[in-house]
């Protein structure tokens, strides 16, 4: 996506179900327990409306600076994920 053509018929559609699954992802990280890392899930759902909100307005470069702060989101909370002592570590690790 980040290296395709953008404002292609591909792009819309691939950009579309991007958002419908991390839209997905996000909201269902509420129910696994809360911790600072789902501050991160919260910031990619406010991430992604104000992405969308600002292609329909044209806004081209907000846009892609909010889509791009959605993928660190996504990359900062797999990281905190991994980290020793959550879950996910002890499961993969110990």
């Amino acid at each position: 996506m980040l290296s395709s053509p953008k404002g292609t018929r591909r792009h819309k559609l691939l950009g579309r179900a991007w958002v419908a699954l991390m839209v997905v992802v996000a909201v269902s990280s509420f129910w696994i327990g809360f911790s600072w890392i789902h501050l991160l899930s919260a910031w990619t759902l406010i991430s992604l409306a104000c992405a969308i909100w600002s292609i329909r307005r044209g806004n081209v470069r907000a846009h892609r600076g909010f889509m791009l702060g959605t993928l660190l989101g996504l990359a900062g909370a797999g990281l905190g994920a991994l980290a020793p002592g959550r879950m996910l570590y002890l499961f993969l690790f110990a």
